[in-house]
């Protein structure tokens, strides 16, 4: 009936109509375009980029190594934190760093394990945070302590490599570096016993080694740090007024303030840390929901901006019509969705098995078209993250495609509300930690 309607109007020249089956055709090949410009747009990266900084890097003398501020907010991590500051303490290849753990309210023996540990490391540094507001707030505060000019923000859970402060001071150093505001990491996955660990191995190449690749070669934007292993430099924090603390991801608000802000982020695809992901299906859910609630407010933050200057925000403007997409696709994806089951559930109730055959046959036409550029943007992403190190993870590709996709699109719409109410100053950055189980093997 839609269509025939389409149709008409069409045959009758109305605009409205024609605009209408435009932006249609655009939301049901949103999927399929988007994969095929991240498989590209990396590509372009690898090839095309200039400046790029993936293969050698200098060792800076320890007299002229620039201090650095290893910040750690820490909430309930009693089952982390001890195995993490030994690594930092222990195994990294730099010399002229702290660390500096904001214990963020914690409730458990957080801060009686972090006292023990200062009695053995002279270079680690502990405040206390009585009531817990977030890891923003957490970040905030010990800004105002951090001794270094270079701040890394470091989760809990995460190890970088041994040589990762001196390959990320790499890209501050030169001349050319001068407004480079933050260096964001490659995560790679430390837990990967369980299937859905593993998926999510190939998920992060795919959104490290290919989206993260495309938008650096792209205008040199970015729409998100590694929250779990980023560093700044601290200038450029405090001239965008440090994180938001009313947000749900601090990681994806400031990257945005610092484009916003004129200066560029950087994707350092050759600096590797491992960090924790969720391991069950309920806490992978609650953490896609804060990921997405967080895009979102971003999103509707900074949308009149672009609206009313187009012109200043310009080299930025391709994020902000991805995003839009994004958002508006993941309504139309759960709309449609439900229109088609209660669709194909009144022709199999009518016996109408023809409609219903065939209305299953397009679906599986146009999953198949989807399909096959997912695994073109996960091919890509394997075979360049790491020197293809991942890519016997890539037949875990179709659990990644067929669920975790679904996923993204669901907490977009789950989460739109909440956002919105942040926009409004009920907003709030506060908390809980995620179950953990320890880095030891």
């Amino acid at each position: 009936m839609i269509s025939e309607i389409f149709d008409e109007m069409l045959m009758q020249g109305r605009p409205i109509a024609i605009a209408l089956r435009i932006i249609l055709i655009i939301l049901c090949l949103y999927p399929v375009m988007g994969a095929m410009f991240w498989f590209f747009g990396s590509l372009s990266y690898r090839w095309l980029k200039i400046g790029r900084k993936e293969v050698a890097f200098k060792s800076i003398p320890k007299v002229q190594q620039p201090m650095i501020t290893i910040m750690i907010p820490a909430h309930n991590e009693e089952v982390m934190i001890e195995e993490t500051i030994h690594y930092l303490c222990t195994k990294l290849n730099y010399g002229n760093y702290e660390i500096l753990v904001m214990d963020d309210g914690s409730t458990d023996d957080t801060n009686k394990i972090l006292r023990r540990l200062q009695m053995e490391y002279s270079n680690l540094r502990v405040i206390k945070i009585v009531k817990n507001k977030g890891k923003a707030h957490a970040f905030n505060i010990g800004m105002n302590f951090a001794k270094g000019d270079y701040i890394l923000s470091n989760d809990a859970d995460t190890l970088p490599e041994p040589d990762s402060l001196m390959k990320y001071m790499n890209y501050f150093i030169n001349a050319e570096d001068v407004n480079t505001a933050a260096v964001t990491a490659n995560m790679d996955v430390q837990n990967r016993t369980k299937i859905i660990g593993k998926s999510q191995t190939v998920e992060f190449s795919s959104i490290v080694g290919v989206i993260k690749r495309s938008q650096t070669a792209i205008n040199d934007s970015m729409y998100s740090y590694s929250g779990a292993n980023t560093m700044y430099r601290k200038q450029f924090l405090i001239d965008v007024g440090g994180f938001r603390q009313d947000r749900a991801t601090e990681d994806i608000s400031i990257a945005w303030d610092h484009l916003l802000f004129g200066v560029t982020p950087r994707f350092a695809p050759d600096i590797i840390f491992h960090m924790n992901v969720p391991e069950t299906l309920s806490e992978l859910f609650r953490q896609r929901k804060r990921w997405a609630q967080g895009g979102t407010e971003v999103w509707l933050t900074n949308a009149h901006l672009f609206l009313r200057h187009p012109i200043k925000y310009r080299y930025v403007l391709s994020m902000f019509i991805d995003t839009t997409l994004s958002v508006i696709w993941s309504f139309f994806f759960v709309i449609t969705t439900i229109i088609f089951i209660i669709t194909m559930l009144y022709f199999l109730l009518q016996g109408n098995y023809e409609r219903v055959w065939h209305g299953i046959s397009l679906s599986f036409i146009f999953m198949t078209f989807e399909l096959f550029s997912g695994f073109l943007q996960l091919l890509a992403a394997l075979l360049l993250d790491q020197s293809a190190a991942k890519f016997k993870y890539f037949l875990f590709a179709p659990i990644y495609m067929l669920f975790l996709w679904m996923v993204n699109p669901l907490t977009i719409v789950v989460t739109f509300i909440p956002a919105v109410q942040s926009l409004l100053g009920k907003g709030h950055g506060t908390w809980v930690s995620p179950t953990r189980k320890s880095l030891k093997k």
